[in-house]
């Protein structure tokens, strides 16, 4: 193996977590969350399985952060993770859309498909319904949902519209932020 090839080793830590939406199991790095699996442990540990040069070890201040924050997200006391987000795992358009999604659409807010890709990008490259198609492709694909809260990206009518964890879980998670659009109902 040449110097170029070596990926030196990172330790990783993972934790499962029972939430009112079910099992959750996140993957820490000294970066920050790298993965949250919607369906349990498993899912977030192939979703870090991406990232080279990870090994298991004990993180025990990142796993009492992801601990405590989703405790409080889950109870009603945290509208804004401050765990660093490891974004690693994201890259490209993609990457550009997660990343615009976390800074700007915050707690018991909504958006579009197409008006995130708005606000992603000026250039009408693939056209207004391309463009929302690219948005739904990076958040089918975001490793970390509920910090980067693809649960809130609707379709334009503001009806719910795929998630990783099914319609009933996003709807979970919105009505928990308070923000199910009166077409739910």
């Amino acid at each position: 193996m040449t110097d170029e090839a070596r990926v030196e080793a990172e330790t990783c830590a993972a934790v499962e977590l029972s939430t009112p939406i079910g099992p959750l199991g996140v993957v820490v790095t000294e970066r920050g969350v790298l993965a949250v699996g919607l369906s349990g442990l498993r899912f977030a540990e192939e979703a870090a399985a991406g990232l080279p040069g990870l090994e298991p070890g004990e993180l025990p201040g990142p796993l009492e952060r992801v601990r405590e924050e989703f405790g409080a997200y889950f109870a009603g006391r945290l509208r804004r993770f401050t765990l660093p987000v490891d974004w690693r795992l994201s890259s490209g358009y993609a990457r550009d859309v997660r990343e615009a999604l976390y800074r700007s659409v915050g707690y018991g807010e909504t958006i579009s498909y197409g008006a995130l890709a708005r606000r992603v990008s000026d250039a009408d490259v693939e056209g207004e319904f391309g463009a929302a198609r690219a948005v739904g492709r990076a958040m089918a694909t975001n490793p970390v949902p509920v910090v980067v809260p693809c649960h809130r990206v609707l379709a334009a009518d503001g009806s719910l519209h795929g998630f990783g964890g099914g319609l009933e879980m996003k709807r979970q998670l919105l009505a928990l932020e308070g923000a199910v659009p009166d077409v739910l109902f």
